[in-house]
């Protein structure tokens, strides 16, 4: 597992100092290392865990060194991260390899400190002292690894069941969900068809034409896409919550549709076959680049009722025509999809203040596109009031001439509302917002 440990190494490192995409950067990397699927495994357990756990980790160099953390190197705190990680949460590596192979990948002059302060953690019986930690909100950024302001608004947003529900989901690889063509495929068929290239799928009891991957070694969503029955169009890969969010805008046959955020398009996707490939869907993007992703991706499905657009989602598009449905996934903080890219929680709440203007802004630009007894559908992957209920709750009051409008939402425990917050641990997706509105008919 020396490879394993040392791609893990550098690519922490370089997270650290160039704050690179988690998932980008690991693919890349995999892609160039040739791993077995067992390393591949390890590799990506151990690369994600450290960044899943890193304050956790961090507390315990804190308390074992005698060097203040702030003048510590970036590479030995890297180090420490893994060591630690795999002593704590690693029940497969022995105690020894996890402190040796560890030690083994530090500079000549860390090894020694890198060293002691492992085999410390190993003589206290790798124990995590919080006990001189004042609060229960402290306690907890210490247990999960999620800064007190989080975890504050997560408790006064949705209950301290609720919350502590979201911050135990918050670990872990999420599932691979599938969306399956049903315009060509029945679902029996596409499950056959991955079984014979050694995928294993199981259908979802939440959803008609939705599958999930079986998570084995060194699977991602990046190797299913590499699959005969991929490149046959016979799905695409979209999370359920995503394909929930699709189920609630519920598009028509022979409808005008407009997904006003819509790359890479995966609800574009879902949203067409919805409509049975009849009517007008528009996909807009502010970028050219991601808009193509788009337009490979219904060619691949057969979906020919999908046109493309720049668009700005801030500005007012005349080119735009009155729809049916719209549908604005506004970008947003990500704090639903942790499990895929965990770095996201640590960044400072400050860099979150601006979005909800920005989100304001999109959805009221995309209530003018709405015809009288359209439907508009805001979402978000994030669970953040600030983004989420305080976003249309103002919207409401700004639009009297639109109304919440309620869409069953199919999901036991889940009574059917105009909004839903979808949390990892009931859906077993993203944690997702999604609300809806119809607009008044004309008088």
């Amino acid at each position: 597992m020396t490879q394993s440990r040392k791609i893990v190494y550098e690519l922490l490192v370089r997270m650290e100092q160039s704050g690179a995409y988690s998932n980008i950067i690991l693919d890349n990397a995999f892609s160039r290392a040739g791993l077995s699927a067992r390393d591949k495994g390890f590799a990506a357990a151990l690369f994600y865990g450290v960044l899943e756990r890193k304050m956790t980790l961090d507390f315990l160099t804190r308390h074992y060194s005698d060097i203040e953390f702030d003048k510590l190197s970036c590479e030995t705190v890297q180090l420490l991260r893994m060591g630690f990680y795999q002593l704590l949460y690693m029940d497969s590596v022995p105690e020894n390899a996890a402190v040796s192979e560890t030690v083994a990948l530090g500079d000549h002059g860390a090894k020694g400190f890198i060293n002691a302060i492992l085999r410390a953690f190993i003589r206290d019986e790798k124990k995590i002292d919080t006990g001189n930690l004042l609060t229960d909100e402290g306690k907890l950024s210490i247990e999960y690894s999620c800064p007190k302001w989080l975890i504050k608004k997560w408790t006064a947003a949705f209950g301290e069941d609720a919350a502590l529900n979201v911050l135990k989901n918050s670990f872990g690889r999420p599932p691979i969900y599938l969306r399956v063509n049903s315009l060509k495929f029945q679902i029996g068929d596409v499950k056959a068809a991955l079984l014979k290239e050694n995928f294993t799928v199981k259908e979802n009891p939440l959803l008609d034409d939705c599958l999930e991957l079986e998570r084995l070694a060194g699977t991602s969503a990046g190797s299913i896409e590499l699959s005969d029955a991929y490149r046959k169009g016979m799905f695409h890969v979209q999370d359920i919550s995503s394909q929930l969010c699709c189920k609630l805008t519920k598009p028509g046959f022979n409808q005008t549709v407009i997904d006003l955020c819509a790359a890479p398009g995966g609800k574009s996707f879902t949203l067409a076959q919805m409509m049975n490939n009849r009517g007008k869907l528009i996909a807009c993007d502010l970028y050219t680049g991601k808009l193509s992703l788009v337009e490979s991706g219904a060619k691949r499905l057969g979906l020919d009722v999908i046109t493309t657009m720049e668009n700005d989602a801030t500005l007012h598009n005349l080119n735009l025509p009155q729809a049916d449905t719209v549908l604005c996934d506004v970008p947003c903080s990500g704090l639903g999809v942790i499990r895929r890219k965990p770095e996201i929680k640590y960044k400072p709440m400050k860099t979150l203040e601006t979005l909800p203007e920005t989100q304001s802004l999109i959805l009221a630009r995309a209530a003018s596109y709405v015809k009288p007894n359209g439907r508009l559908v805001y979402s978000t992957c994030t669970l953040n009031p600030d983004e989420n209920e305080n976003v249309v709750e103002a919207f409401q009051r700004e639009h009297p001439e639109f109304s919440p409008y309620t869409v069953p939402i199919g999901i036991p425990g889940m009574n059917d509302a105009p909004r839903y917050n979808l949390f990892p641990h009931i859906t077993g997706g993203d944690g997702f917002f999604i609300a809806i509105f119809r607009r008044k008919a004309a008088e």
